[in-house]
């Protein structure tokens, strides 16, 4: 009777596992579903509303994702400060990112190790809060505040420039969590080491190595929108232009628009241009499509360990996220004639950024299926059928990918530049679609229209802004066909 108490109790107990895992799973899924669902078609309050979080009170790291999508569906109806509100949480749960280390809790760690990396807090990507940091920038410049646009601009380059060290550091920390565990940190390594996992990695996931991905770490639509900033604000800020601008000129040589706006920084910051001399100018800038999420993949990989002081080689499950591209709105933006280019593709930032993570994911996934083979061992050879049953169930339950990620961020980036008309007018066409409206454009000398449309279902918002944040900006949102200009929901 003990033995099949005791094996009854171990089978409820992983099936418990698996089950609480899965509906975690689900329930998330079923948000973004929902959300998804709303911010493809334009209804940005209601998307907003999906992702409302009940209980404050609880850790704002708890919560990241559903203030990441909150923020920017608020952003996108011209609902500014809650929406810079909610990025401020979302911040406030990404404080691993700049201050307080890679290590997580302990109890964190071994569900993660037990289960899978969704019962862990969602770890946001740099390029996550890059955004973050940008978008409340340009919240700010439509509230006309300019102090705190400075302030948001400025964090979004300081994470950019440490990037690197935090991918770098998130690997080491990686490898002394693995330290706690001498036995399984051999038994990781000497899998991650062979010739044979990195052939099935290769074959059924692909090689990271490979991935078309930029040659820095760098969101090159924030650092562009930091280097306009600057470029509009002049005196000794022109530098922080110069060296902005030409860096995204580096990444994007086909562009024209910006290969010019590096020139002009250049030749305001040499004295060789005067500013006094400069005509009033516009840029566009077109936030296209819905960006990369991720999908599983699921495939055994050969495993090396130790058991009973005996060398064994099995074969087990493990899951790895995987970027897929979506979709991003066919055709560009003309302005007054002047048609928007591509200068930046969130894919590509994505995946550098990957490639840099990609050794930690893969060590948690191989830590957790050393840890589960394990399992399946002692559980069989304690507990016969009943236990090995049970952890079988337990494994393909908890056997899964993190599929999380913020899904409000775009598939590219677009810009074009032109003087300011005398008349102010300016007219914003989708060059497959015709024409989307017309926006006036005040009287001052450095102007963004900041368009985002993540679907061709959605209405393009207009955001329109003075680069100097001298005036707060205006809201629109433009759907075409001789359908009038409207003020965003706000």
């Amino acid at each position: 009777m003990t033995f099949y108490s005791r094996s009854h109790r171990l089978l409820a107990a992983l099936a418990l596992i698996g089950l609480l895992s899965g509906c975690s799973v689900f329930q998330q899924r079923d948000e973004m579903a929902r959300f998804n669902s709303a911010y493809d078609r334009g209804d940005y309050g209601l998307a907003a509303s999906v992702m409302a979080v009940s209980d404050k009170s609880d850790s704002e790291s708890k919560h990241v994702l559903q203030y990441l999508h909150r923020g920017e569906a608020l952003r996108l109806e011209g609902d500014y400060q809650p929406s810079i509100d909610a990025f401020d949480r979302a911040e406030a749960g990404m404080k691993y990112l700049d201050t307080e280390g890679f290590a997580s809790a302990a109890s964190e760690n071994v569900m993660s190790v037990l289960v899978n990396d969704s019962t862990r807090d969602y770890r946001a990507l740099m390029s996550e809060a890059i955004l973050v940091n940008t978008y409340k920038a340009l919240s700010f410049l439509a509230l006309g505040n300019d102090d705190y646009a400075r302030v948001e601009f400025n964090r979004a380059d300081d994470r950019t420039r440490r990037a690197v060290d935090f991918f770098s550091e998130e690997i080491a920390e990686q490898k002394r969590a693995l330290q706690n565990d001498p036995a399984n940190a051999r038994t990781v390594q000497r899998s991650i080491d062979s010739g044979s996992m990195r052939s099935v990695i290769q074959s059924n996931y692909g090689d990271p190595s490979a991935w078309s991905v930029y040659p820095d770490y760098i969101v090159p639509a924030s650092t562009y929108l930091y280097g306009l900033y600057f470029l509009a604000n002049g005196g000794s800020d022109v530098q922080r232009a110069v060296t902005s601008l030409q860096r995204v000129s580096d990444m994007a040589p086909g562009n024209a628009t910006v290969k010019a706006d590096a020139d002009l920084a250049e030749g305001l910051a040499s004295g060789n241009l005067s500013r006094q001399d400069q005509p009033d100018r516009v840029w566009v800038v077109y936030e296209n499509g819905l960006g990369p999420v991720l999908e599983e993949v699921r495939f055994d990989v050969p495993l090396f360990y130790s058991y009973h002081g005996d060398a064994q080689v099995i074969l087990t499950g493990i899951a790895l996220p995987r970027y897929r591209d979506r979709t991003a709105v066919s055709g560009h933006l003309s302005a007054n004639a002047q048609t928007t280019a591509d200068f930046a593709q969130m894919g590509k930032v994505i995946r550098t950024e990957m490639q840099e993570r990609f050794p930690s994911v893969l060590t948690r996934a191989i830590s957790a299926a050393v840890v589960k083979g394990l399992i399946q061992h002692k559980a069989t050879e304690s507990f016969g059928a009943a236990g090995q049953l049970g952890s079988i169930i337990y494994t393909l339950a908890t056997t899964q990918a993190d599929l999380r990620g913020w899904q409000a961020m775009p598939d590219h980036w677009e810009v074009a530049r032109l003087e300011r008309p005398a008349d102010g007018r300016v007219e914003l066409t989708d060059t497959l679609r015709g024409d989307l409206g017309t926006v006036s454009v005040p009287d001052q000398p450095y102007t963004l229209i900041y368009v985002k449309r993540p679907t061709a279902e959605a209405p393009a918002t207009v955001m329109l802004l003075d680069l100097q944040g001298k005036r707060p900006g205006e809201c629109l949102q433009l759907s075409g066909g001789g359908t009038p200009a409207r003020p965003c929901a706000s």
